[in-house]
């Protein structure tokens, strides 16, 4: 019998920075940490969003002696193939986005052989969104070493196909607000100085207007949360509200870290996050997922929940295979 609730978290394993696909009936999951056997990137499968299954890793590995750390997969469909965008480096250096492809969600994906951005020096977190016209754009966190608040921030650029960026990146936003910042007198590029964050961007459209989630602040702290700015336009000009913290989700008793959203719309129209949260010790991020509510203003402010929640209203007969 399907229980009526669930509680958080969804998936009890390492799974940080969730991004979801829906897939006819099914949701697929892609997440930062490796799988048994080595592949870069776990791969999970569900009927409901809440009942996870593991399915393998996504990635073949890159055969180089840069490409150790692999972070933040996301993967769409289009026009029958399945890419998969994700950024490759050594710790915390050296980031560099890559796009691999598919003929299944599960995968293998196997990597396309170019560098989606060259010119940045570091780049993470590559979010690929499809506007209602049919343009593809690629949104991604950079570092930026010039301006009052020094760190990392977002841009834009758009995809003249799938695997290739018109190398015009646009600014989308930087840091703007004392909460995000990652670390005080941080030595990095020759020089110590106060580090600010913006990362793991994801867009949505509503009523013409776009909406750029993010996270910011430091992901291995209680400060870390997420917000948005909105657009009329995939290149902006983007603007925030004025808040004093994180605009939709932050830390709560028991949840702590939450960040690196994606929202996903279910087949009733409703809209969840999607994101991970650190576990009461702090030694690994889960899953969870929450509803995510609009008003007129745009996203509104989300609690994170560990209570039971009514399960997403998904569509009925969905099997796992």
């Amino acid at each position: 019998m399907t229980l009526a609730t669930y509680s958080n978290p969804v998936h009890d394993g390492y799974f940080a920075d969730p991004a979801v696909l829906r897939v006819a009936d099914e949701y697929w999951a892609y997440g930062t940490g490796s799988a048994p056997g080595g592949r870069p990137f776990q791969v999970l499968r569900s009927a409901d969003l809440v009942g996870w299954r593991p399915v393998g890793g996504a990635l073949e590995p890159l055969a180089t002696s840069d490409a150790q750390d692999y972070w933040a997969p996301e993967v769409v469909e289009h026009d029958g193939t399945f890419y998969l965008y994700y950024s490759v480096g050594v710790g915390d250096r050296g980031h560099r986005l890559r796009v691999a492809t598919a003929d299944d969600p599960a995968g293998p994906f196997i990597d396309c052989g170019r560098l989606l951005a060259p010119d940045e020096r570091f780049a993470i977190d590559p979010h690929p969104f499809r506007d209602r016209d049919g343009q593809w754009y690629l949104y991604y966190a950079r570092d930026v070493l010039d301006g009052e608040r020094v760190g990392t921030a977002l841009a834009v650029d758009r995809l003249l196909d799938m695997t290739t960026l018109a190398a015009e990146p646009r600014c989308v936003l930087r840091a703007s607000a004392d909460w995000q910042l990652f670390e005080a007198q941080r030595p990095l590029y020759g020089a110590v100085r106060d580090w600010y964050t913006l990362e793991g961007p994801f867009v949505v459209e509503r009523d013409g207007r776009y909406y750029c989630f993010y996270s910011g602040g430091c992901w291995r702290g209680a400060g870390y949360g997420v917000s948005y700015a909105v657009a009329d336009h995939p290149l902006g000009p983007f603007t925030e509200p004025v808040t004093e913290g994180p605009a939709v989700l932050r830390t709560v008793p028991g949840v702590v870290g939450p960040g690196h959203n994606v929202v996903v719309t279910t087949p009733d129209g409703g809209d969840y996050l999607v994101y991970h949260a650190w576990d009461a010790a702090g030694t690994v991020r889960r899953m969870c997922i929450d509803r995510l509510t609009w008003d007129r203003n745009g996203p509104c402010a989300t609690i994170p929940t560990t209570t039971p929640q009514p399960l997403p209203v998904v569509r009925a007969g969905a099997a796992q295979r």
